[in-house]
């Protein structure tokens, strides 16, 4: 997918990925999961960050040939992957997305739900990436005592 944005300098995070738009990256396929996002403007230190979910396409065909041959299949089948391309606009809080390069765009505005989803999900992140690095700090702590009392005093 190809992904930019109306504003010079947007930084996109989708997820575990961050992007200096424009940027082109892989989104993966999914049945009934989502990629959260989170888009910044370096030129408004002070705005908030514009928090959703990025929206996907449908893959009809697999949903007909899943349904065809069994439906437990379909649980199998990742049925939404992501447009060709977006346009991220976190100053107007919207996301238009397309998958020819010269068709429509399709505007949307992100729902309060999921933008206070995307937001938890990048707290939880946040929260244990903080929890994981005090955990080495810690360790590194212990081998360094354990060092310093390992070493043999030096004699006169």
């Amino acid at each position: 997918s190809t992904i930019s944005s109306p504003n010079p300098g947007t930084a996109l995070e989708l997820e575990d990925k961050r992007l200096e738009l424009p940027a082109s990256t892989r989104v993966g396929r999914t049945t009934f999961g989502h990629y959260a996002f989170r888009a910044t403007e370096p030129g408004k230190p002070s705005a908030p960050p514009f928090y959703g979910i990025l929206p996907l396409a449908l893959r009809k065909g697999q949903l007909v040939a899943s349904i065809v041959l069994t439906a437990p299949v379909m649980l199998l089948t990742k049925l939404r992957g992501a447009f060709k391309f977006y346009e991220v606009d976190a100053g107007t809080q919207t996301i238009r997305y397309r998958n020819d390069a010269d068709g429509p765009w399709v505007e949307y505005r992100v729902k309060p739900e999921e933008a206070a989803s995307a937001r938890e999900w990048f707290e939880e992140q946040e929260a244990e990436a903080k929890e994981e690095a005090a955990e080495q700090a810690a360790e590194a702590g212990e081998e360094a005592a354990e060092q310093k009392g390992n070493e043999e005093p030096d004699s006169p």
